[in-house]
């Protein structure tokens, strides 16, 4: 499918322009007619309950029993963690992107049952602390190397969203006997070139206000269906956020030498890219597959940025693939 640029989730014809924010009613029109249910969340009207991380919910059903464990860890932080599935030797940490939370996983986590699985809201994010700073790349992959410390983990796959995956690089550098193997799923080569909405951020005060997180999602057009309810949960992710965490994350990222420069990443290494990321070009996948030895680089057409939100049982499908390729195959 073809998209055009600042669409969200339409056709060609179909495209709302990002630049046409003003007319606000048209884009909230489009969005009720791609979900095929009100779009509320477009308009500060959501009454649907905040669903947790146990038993009877929308994503995991009664099937999966979880446990959300509150951790310190010598960082000086407390990262709530989702902790699920069955016991394995080579646990699977799952690394989200800024401005969301563990909760961007609720698709995905019932499409992986032979796991166990690690899903932390990282610092400034979620119900994870908000501290005033820390919120360097090195300083985010110290915090996961040292949540998986105080779990007791000595070996792990990482699966790594957006800018999560930029933190699973950092962390397989700093500590390569740490990761048995990466998962990077619409992952950064480099981010130190400032983007367009970095000013935006900068500018932004608390309380950060729901209708600006709205407005930041439609700068990454969505080729596929997505749940309103995950799209919500989105919206609640970034507004639970204080300002001094959305500005911190995006100026450490931004001030970060790219890992796949500081160093060499050892070990398997599985790239799953949108073929309509608009904001991560492909010859950056492909440069970032060269740096990473026997890196496999996996295009999916028409797929956006969002390539988790958007096709989480292809994500589930090639992980499980790949991964029980290089290590012990998860139970059936």
């Amino acid at each position: 499918m073809d998209s055009a640029p600042g669409s969200w989730g339409f056709s060609r014809d179909e495209a709302v322009p990002i630049n046409v924010l003003g007319g606000k009613r048209q884009v909230h029109d489009h969005l009720q007619n791609f979900y095929g249910v009100s779009c509320s969340v477009l308009e500060g009207r959501t009454n649907s309950r905040r669903r947790g991380d146990f038993g009877h919910n929308r994503a995991y059903g009664d099937a999966v029993e979880t446990e959300v464990r509150r951790v310190p860890i010598r960082t000086g932080v407390t990262l709530p963690t989702l902790l699920t599935g069955p016991h394995r030797d080579v646990p699977l940490l799952l690394l989200h992107p800024w401005g969301e939370s563990r909760r961007t996983f609720d698709r995905l986590i019932p499409l992986l049952p032979g796991f166990q699985i690690i899903a932390p809201d990282l610092r400034g994010q979620g119900e994870a602390s908000k501290p005033d700073d820390g919120y360097s790349l090195p300083e985010q992959a110290e915090d996961a190397a040292a949540l998986l410390e105080a779990l007791k983990v000595s070996r792990v796959y990482v699966l790594g969203s957006s800018s999560g995956g930029y933190v699973a690089q950092q962390l397989a550098l700093m500590y390569p006997d740490l990761v048995a193997a990466l998962v990077l799923v619409g992952a950064p080569l480099s981010l130190q070139t400032r983007p367009s909405f970095a000013d935006e951020v900068d500018a932004l005060k608390d309380p950060v206000g729901e209708q600006w997180v709205r407005d930041s999602l439609l700068r990454f057009p969505l080729l596929h269906r997505v749940p309103t309810w995950f799209v919500e949960d989105r919206i609640r992710d970034g507004v639970r956020m204080p300002v001094r965490a959305w500005k911190g994350i995006l100026n450490g990222l931004i001030q970060a030498d790219p890992p796949s420069e500081s160093g060499t990443i050892r070990g398997p290494t599985l790239i799953l890219w949108g073929a309509h990321d608009g904001l991560l070009p492909r010859r950056h996948q492909e440069t970032l597959a060269d740096r990473i030895d026997g890196a496999k680089l996996v295009v999916y057409p028409g797929v956006g940025h969002l390539v988790l939100w958007e096709v989480p049982e292809r994500v589930a499908e090639d992980t499980t693939a790949f991964l029980t390729s290089v290590g012990k195959p998860p139970a059936s």
